[in-house]
C-alpha cells in the first residue's frame, strides 16, 4: 500500500523541469536569470573590487634585485613590476574603469570583503567564473591569492547568485585563463595556474550544460589565457599569435572566428580588454593607429581609458572585472 507521503508526492509531482539554469527555473527559485554563456554580450552584472588599504603592504624598500621588482619572502607577499605607483592615481585610474561601465549600463557590485594582505585582490577575475546559472568558485594557484575563494563565495552567495561548483581537492583554476567562444565552447590555459585536475572538475560542470571545454597549453610561464587572446564581438577576437599554439588557431578558424592580430607598436595590455556588448570594448590606451583602423573595419567600437597604473600589479581591465551576467547573444 502506498504511503500518505507516497500519494502526496504522486498527486502533486516531481518536476525535473525547467532544468536548473533555464530562465524559468533561475527566474522562479533565485529572483533572476544568472550567469554567462559568452564573453561579449551585453554585460548587465560585473563584479569589482576597489583597492583600498591592502595596498599598503607594498614597502619601496623591499626590492628584490634579481627579479627586478618588489617583494618579501617571509610575508608572502609581491609587486611584481620595477616601479610602484602612486596608491591616489593607481585607485582613481580603477575609479575610471568603474564609472565607464556604470555610463554603459553595467550594474557594478563589489566584494564584501579580501584579505587583509590582498593587494591581488582587485583582480576579481580569477576567484570565480559564471557560467549558466549560476557561478564556479576557483582554487587559485599562489599563496598570495590565498583566501580569496573565501571571500567572492560569500558575497556571491548573498547577491543571491548559486554556486554551481567549488573547485576543490589539488584542482587548480584561475578566471583568467577561462574564455567563451560561443555558448556551446569554452577553453581554459593550461598553465602554472591551472592545472588538469582543475580543468577536469570545470569541464563536468559545463559538460551537463552541453559546453565543450577545450584545453590550450600556454608557452612558458604564462599564467592566463586573457594574456594571449579576449573575445571583443561574437565572431571576433584580439589575440596575440606568438603566445597561442597553431592548432588553437586553426580552431578558432573552424569555429568562424576571425582574429585581430596585434603589432609590435601595441600597448599588449590591449588584449586584457572588455567587451561591454557586442563590439563595443574597454581597452587601456596606447592602440595602434594599423590595429585601431583594423578593429573600425569590423565595426569594433573603442572606448579607451588609462589604465597604466593598475597594469602594473600584474593585471588589467579584463582581470578587475568579473561579469555575473550577461546577455545571451545566440
Amino acid at each position: 500500500m502506498t504511503s500518505i507521503y507516497g500519494q502526496t508526492i504522486k498527486l502533486f509531482g516531481s518536476h525535473p523541469e525547467p532544468a536548473f539554469e533555464s530562465e524559468a527555473g533561475q527566474t522562479s527559485v533565485w529572483g533572476r536569470q544568472w550567469g554567462c554563456d559568452n564573453d561579449v554580450g551585453a554585460l548587465r552584472v560585473c563584479l569589482m573590487h576597489r583597492p583600498g588599504t591592502e595596498m599598503e603592504i607594498v614597502d619601496r624598500n623591499r626590492r628584490i634585485e634579481e627579479i627586478g621588482s618588489f617583494g618579501d619572502l617571509d610575508k608572502g607577499w609581491y609587486f611584481q613590476s620595477d616601479t610602484v605607483p602612486d596608491w591616489d592615481e593607481f585607485r582613481a585610474q580603477h575609479d575610471g574603469l568603474v564609472r565607464t561601465l556604470r555610463n554603459e549600463g553595467v550594474e557594478v557590485v563589489f566584494l564584501d570583503s579580501i584579505e587583509p594582505d590582498g593587494l591581488k585582490s582587485l583582480y576579481t577575475r580569477d576567484s570565480s567564473i559564471a557560467i549558466k546559472g549560476g557561478s564556479v568558485i576557483c582554487r587559485l594557484a599562489r599563496s598570495i591569492r590565498r583566501g580569496e575563494e573565501a571571500h567572492v563565495t560569500k558575497t556571491i552567495a548573498g547577491l543571491g547568485m548559486p554556486v554551481l561548483r567549488t573547485i576543490h581537492g589539488t584542482g587548480m583554476v584561475e578566471g583568467g585563463s577561462f574564455a567563451w567562444l560561443n555558448h556551446r565552447t569554452a577553453v581554459i590555459g593550461r598553465s602554472i595556474c591551472v592545472n588538469e585536475e582543475g580543468a577536469r572538475q570545470l569541464e563536468e560542470v559545463l559538460a551537463w550544460q552541453g559546453v565543450e571545454l577545450l584545453r590550450v597549453d600556454l608557452t612558458g610561464y604564462s599564467i592566463h589565457i586573457d594574456g594571449a587572446m579576449t573575445m571583443i564581438d561574437v565572431d571576433v577576437a584580439i589575440i596575440d599569435p606568438d603566445m597561442l599554439p597553431y592548432a588553437f588557431l586553426e580552431k578558432l578558424k573552424e569555429l568562424g572566428i576571425r582574429t585581430v592580430e596585434i603589432t609590435a607598436q601595441d600597448n599588449h595590455a590591449i588584449i586584457n580588454c572588455l567587451a561591454v556588448r557586442p563590439g563595443r570594448v574597454v581597452m587601456p590606451r596606447g592602440i595602434s593607429n594599423r590595429t585601431a583602423d583594423t578593429l573600425a573595419s569590423m565595426n569594433i567600437e573603442i572606448i579607451e581609458i588609462d589604465y597604466d597604473k593598475v597594469y602594473l600589479n600584474g593585471g588589467g581591465i579584463h582581470c578587475s572585472t568579473c561579469p555575473l551576467v550577461r546577455d545571451s547573444v545566440h
